[in-house]
């Protein structure tokens, strides 16, 4: 299937699993854009009050962030054929959890990425996906499945784990 699906890549900003996705789809041949919210925490946090004016009270400089930020990610996913949210180690992401219920509640096929010792606390947000990878490759080799019906090399994947 030559298609040129359009993914939204929705979660933690502070390791290069974007990047791996990407790079692993372009090395796979797939056709595939990418979107996703703006990394940088700064100007994600601070762009409400630098477009629409300054606010002394915290929870509305964040409100404006938030209203402005979400313009962006209800457009992104409610245009993305597939949904890819991952959870890290670090921080709690109450935003990707956000998306994930968003992109659901749309009928978009979710993929969520966790390490195991998040799977309890996850539990609601793993049941409403479609599936719960572990690791960026194995998002790769979804894409890799659905777009073109091809599975990953077995001996590869055993040699790499």
């Amino acid at each position: 299937m030559a298609a040129n699906w359009r993914v939204y890549l929705s979660g933690e900003i502070h390791t290069d699993w974007r990047q791996e996705i990407a790079e692993g789809t372009r090395a796979a041949g797939l056709e595939v854009a990418f979107s996703g919210p703006v990394t940088d925490h700064a100007a994600s946090d601070d762009c409400g009050v630098l477009i629409l004016g300054a606010e002394p009270d915290k929870f509305w400089h964040d409100r404006k962030g938030a209203g402005v930020n979400a313009i962006r990610t209800r457009t992104l996913i409610e245009k993305a054929d597939v949904v890819v949210v991952r959870f890290g180690d670090k921080y709690k992401q109450w935003n990707a959890a956000f998306d994930a219920g968003y992109a659901a509640a749309l009928g978009k096929p979710l993929i969520i990425v966790h390490p195991p010792e998040h799977a309890h606390a996850l539990k609601e947000v793993d049941a409403a996906a479609c599936a719960v990878a572990e690791q960026p490759s194995q998002v790769v080799d979804i894409l890799r499945y659905v777009l073109n019906g091809e599975l990953p090399d077995r001996q590869k994947r055993a040699a790499a784990e």
